[in-house]
């Protein structure tokens, strides 16, 4: 058995998440890839696959070789682009990216061809989803998190800090008045934005002589995507907290007016998040260097 081959092979049906798409993309019989993954797991004597009739899984020795897989074919592929004549000014190869929904939306994508016309020969695969992803399960070299970072297993690179305000649409504040301090909230509505993770409403918080206070605030309605929460403030249907990023034009329109400016939301962190050792990898060290310049440049997002 040709491992390294195998390796491939394995890898390929993963990032597919189907024999038959992944036979189709290595130009091969399905059947090969069957008889290739059953050698392979008969040689290491463990199911590396969880098979049905409707999707494909990894078992937990399936993550933890297939995350081994990722590494070896990495080494391999930097080993021969370096007596290829290749060098860290022109790296090549498959670069697996996750980006927040809203984040990848209004600031990455935007510029992304400036990112792929400086390195031609990255092969970008970008998703963007705003659910916690696990990067060993879906092979994914990196991902950009906003937020304090949980999962210790994995190196965080801070990158920037996103600020935070409140506001409302002129409509909504002809209708109810401004709110001058915190204590003028209980008479206002706000659009709650809750987690498509876990369903939790997400807290109000206001930063008053340097410490995070959180207030409550009742609503009519609750959202869980990003664009969807400033859609309901632009109809003015209540105040929201929102990144200046995304509210930024709407504010120089005046479709939305900033409120209790002195007492901003607390910024969170922007990080990249990656597997212990992958930054040795030039396609992400030139990526993440990339990314960290996109968001120095812009004035809501500065580390």
């Amino acid at each position: 058995m040709d491992k390294l081959k195998a390796m491939q092979t394995f890898v390929r049906i993963v990032e597919a998440n189907s024999y038959t798409k992944a036979a189709e993309t290595l130009d091969l019989p399905r059947a090969a890839l069957t008889a290739t993954i059953n050698r392979l797991e008969a040689f290491l004597g463990t199911r590396l696959l969880h098979r049905t009739t409707r999707r494909l899984s990894l078992t937990p020795d399936g993550a933890d070789y297939f995350k081994k897989c990722l590494d070896i074919l990495e080494a391999v592929e930097d080993a021969e682009s370096t007596f290829r004549g290749q060098n860290l000014q022109r790296p090549r190869g498959k670069l697996r990216v996750d980006l927040p929904g809203a984040v990848g939306r209004h600031l990455v994508m935007p510029r992304i061809a400036d990112f792929t016309r400086a390195y031609p020969e990255i092969e970008l695969m970008v998703s963007m989803t705003e659910r916690v992803v696990d990067l060993t399960q879906e092979g994914l070299d990196c991902a950009l998190r906003v937020g304090e970072l949980q999962d210790s297993s994995l190196v965080g690179r801070r990158l920037g800090s996103m600020g935070f305000l409140t506001c409302a649409s002129p409509w909504y504040l002809a209708q109810h008045g401004a709110p001058h301090t915190l204590d003028d909230l209980p008479g206002h509505r706000g659009v709650l934005h809750f987690s498509g993770r876990t369903g939790r409403v997400f807290d109000w918080d206001f930063m008053v002589d340097g410490r995070a206070v959180i207030v409550p605030i009742r609503g009519a309605i609750a959202v869980n995507e990003p664009d969807a929460y400033i859609s309901c403030a632009l109809q003015g249907m209540g105040l929201i907290q929102a990144a200046r990023y995304q509210v930024r034009d709407h504010l120089a329109s005046g479709a939305l007016v900033e409120v209790l400016a002195a007492t901003p939301p607390a910024p969170m962190p922007i990080s990249l998040l990656y597997p212990q050792g992958r930054m040795a990898s030039p396609r992400l060290g030139v990526f993440a260097a990339w990314l960290a310049e996109l968001l120095r440049s812009d004035p809501d997002l500065q580390a």
